[in-house]
């Protein structure tokens, strides 16, 4: 089976990065091991800054929102009362429609 040369290069240079010998074999563990345990490290705060973000945000959202849900909890023991006082004269109920004139209405013709 034929293998092209040219296909082990990274920009026209040879990948040679196997150590050489006990001592670069050890060193290159040693570098990994300090790579890995720093990447753990950063990965561990960037989570706890993220949780600790994440709880003002609710703390924050939770103070914010204290007098709505407030007033949703009135109105949960106090269905018939409206928002901005008691039930109107009508009884409570609520009568929609439209409205639609023309040009002409305005106008008076």
């Amino acid at each position: 089976m034929y293998t092209d040369p040219s296909s082990r290069r990274l920009h026209g240079r040879h990948l040679h990065i196997q150590p050489k010998g006990f001592f670069g074999k050890l060193f290159a563990v040693i570098a990994a091991g300090g790579l890995l345990v720093l990447g753990l490290m950063f990965s561990v705060v960037i989570v706890a800054v993220a949780v600790v973000g994440g709880l003002l945000f609710w703390g924050w959202m939770w103070w914010k929102t204290r007098e709505l849900r407030r007033r949703m909890r009135e109105q949960m023991d106090n269905p018939m009362q409206t928002p901005f006082g008691d039930v109107p004269a009508s009884g409570g109920r609520v009568i929609e429609g439209e409205v639609i004139r023309s040009e002409q209405d305005s106008t008076g013709r």
